[in-house]
């Protein structure tokens, strides 16, 4: 417990330096863009790599940034090109996702075990938990129903997203260290 206050207080404190505005602002810019294509399987299913960015945030500034950049990039992404209508729940799981990649990421060695980690936990508690109940509520179908249909693409996306994710964050981790020794 005192692990997670230490990380809020440490992000929290991230939000008044400039490089952290500035990269932060930077990672949800390509966040939205790169939520411009979605590969769209049917309205209630898409698959879209918006999270790298957001992930590579978290693990820079922590989980207080990470969740305020996963909240702005859903909120801007709708604005910027809508699809479907705005529903508050959406905003509540980037919030979430971005949170929990702080938490697991921030000021700590990047491991394909906390990838592994960190990519089960949103793949359970945010795709497949709570995109479908969002999905029902939204268009009435039956929850059931929405949580089967994502099983098999999330099975088949886990093993890619958290390839990606590795990569991607061990390559932010590089130039992080190279940055901090040039100085």
């Amino acid at each position: 417990m005192n692990n997670l206050i230490w990380l809020m207080k440490a992000s929290t404190k991230e939000l008044n330096r400039v490089p952290t505005i500035s990269v932060t602002g930077m990672l949800i810019a390509i966040s939205v863009v790169l939520s411009f294509f979605n590969l769209v399987i049917s309205n209630v299913l898409q698959i879209s790599f918006s999270f790298l960015p957001l992930a590579a945030g978290g693990m820079l500034y922590g989980p207080v940034v990470g969740g305020i950049m996963g909240a702005l990039s859903d909120v801007l992404g709708y604005f910027v090109r809508p699809n479907g209508p705005f529903f508050p729940g959406f905003t509540l799981n980037a919030l979430i996702s971005g949170a929990l990649y702080g938490c697991f990421l921030y000021k700590k060695p990047v491991t394909l075990k906390r990838v592994i980690l960190v990519s089960v936990l949103i793949t359970i508690i945010v795709n497949m938990l709570l995109n479908p109940l969002w999905l029902s509520m939204m268009y009435g179908n039956a929850f059931i129903v929405l949580f089967t249909g994502r099983i098999i693409k999330n099975l088949v996306m886990l093993p890619i997203n958290t390839s990606l994710l590795y990569s991607i964050l061990k390559l932010v981790e590089r130039i992080k260290i190279r940055d901090r020794w040039s100085g």
